[in-house]
């Protein structure tokens, strides 16, 4: 969330960034109705100051013997005990309405962003490996997982209906060895710290991390009203909700292996075959909490951590600088990792790596204060897929498919697959 004073001093600064998103102007709106809240305020303080001194005039008249004044005085505080109130509505309801608009306006991106409409105006920031060459027109993912006979779609739509996945045999395994070895890599490597977080929270959680109240078709709720988690994300950037941190124990770094669950609302008839997109899958997420001077090279260490585990995998992808209009709602700067799917023949996200700023900290109200410092400042977060691992399965199937149809598991991953070097049809 931003904050309303800067707004106030940057307004042509915010509909200028706001424009860059594709986005109408908000700045003249909101600080419209600050003003009517501050006033609200100003006058609920005003009323307030009348009482007390009132308050203390009626002591003063009876002390003078003055019972007309006093009565007076008397008068005038019930009057106040009954407007006060109103007035103390109307305020929580401004106040309330202005956070209400500020949770919906999208972050400000950063200066180097390219200025676009949509991801036809990414930029390629740097490419990994060469496209891999086949004798023969590789197939799908699902073509060959279905192939194999260990990847039932017919039957999770049975159990769950449509964008779901049961997984079986050797590609359950390989989806399972997938995940372990990135956080591996991630914990003993980079740096990260492994959580296993609840896959259920609340409200709070959500709007923390800004996925309410923008955004809550997207996401599964409950029946006692909480939210299965659209990433993991969510529950370890709100580890520091609410806190004071010490800025010389940042930036914090943590991780973990977990199902993700969100409804696809705006995708439909998009990627409807196979496991591209899918309501429930597995992703190995990043998180760094951190200050505002190492942000932007905390940025570019995440990205490297998660492009590390495409290189370990053997995995030609490019890693692309997303424009103004394909950035997300938090985000000030975004590179997505597009690996090479051959089957496909075309480069599909695997991971998206954004600094935010201080636009989750400022809604979590997480904090950080230097060693001599008094005043406090909100914390910088950062998130990224460290990498998607249903992505990346379908992504190993496609790059190390066999004529026969049997899959080459690659080297890294063998030791985790009980020393399975090849992955043949079921017998």
């Amino acid at each position: 969330m931003l904050d309303i004073k800067w707004i106030r001093e940057n307004a042509a600064e915010l509909d200028a960034a706001l424009a860059k998103r594709g986005a109408e102007p908000q700045a003249a709106e909101l600080i419209a109705l600050d003003e009517k809240r501050r006033a609200a305020v100003q006058g609920l303080q005003d009323m307030q100051s009348r009482r007390n001194a009132a308050s203390k005039e009626i002591g003063l008249a009876m002390a003078q013997k003055d019972a007309a004044r006093a009565e007076a005085l008397k008068a005038e505080v019930a009057e106040f005990k009954t407007s006060m109130p109103a007035m103390e509505e109307e305020e929580r309801q401004l106040t309330a309405a202005l956070n209400d608009a500020l949770s919906r306006i999208p972050n400000v991106p950063l200066d180097d962003v390219p200025v676009g409409k949509d991801e036809h105006d990414n930029v390629v920031a740097r490419t990994h490996g060469e496209k891999p060459g086949f004798a023969y027109k590789p197939l799908e993912h699902f073509e060959i997982g279905e192939g194999l006979g260990y990847m039932n779609f017919e039957g999770a739509a049975k159990l769950s209906g449509a964008r779901f996945t049961v997984l079986m045999g050797p590609l359950a395994r390989l989806e399972r060895a997938l995940g372990q070895f990135m956080v591996d890599v991630h914990t003993t490597e980079h740096g990260y710290t492994e959580v296993n977080p609840p896959l259920m929270v609340r409200d709070d959680a959500m709007y923390g991390t800004g996925q309410l109240p923008k955004f809550s078709e997207d996401l599964f709720q409950t029946t006692d009203g909480r939210w299965l988690i659209p990433t993991a994300e969510v529950p370890l950037t709100n580890l520091v909700s609410g806190d004071i941190l010490d800025q010389d124990k940042l930036p914090l770094r943590f991780t973990a292996l977990t199902p993700c669950f969100r409804s696809e609302a705006g995708s439909a008839g998009r990627d409807t075959r196979g496991m591209l997109r899918q309501h429930q899958f597995m992703k190995c997420e990043l998180v760094s909490i951190t200050d505002a001077d190492t942000a932007i090279a905390e940025h570019e260490r995440m990205t490297a951590a998660a492009e590390e585990v495409l290189k370990r995998l053997g995995l030609h992808f490019r890693t692309m600088t997303l424009c103004t209009g394909d950035m997300g709602f938090g985000a000030r700067k975004t590179y997505d990792i597009e690996v090479w799917l051959p089957g496909q023949d075309a480069y599909r996200e695997i991971s998206s790596c954004s600094v935010c700023g201080d636009f989750q900290g400022r809604r979590m109200n997480a904090r950080y204060r230097g060693k001599d410092d008094k005043a406090t400042r909100f914390v910088h977060t950062l998130n990224g897929s460290g990498v998607a691992v249903g992505r990346a399965l379908i992504a190993v199937l496609e790059n190390y498919q066999n004529p026969d149809g049997s899959v080459t598991v690659p080297d890294v991953l063998v030791p985790y697959m009980g020393g399975m070097k090849v992955i043949t049809k079921a017998v």
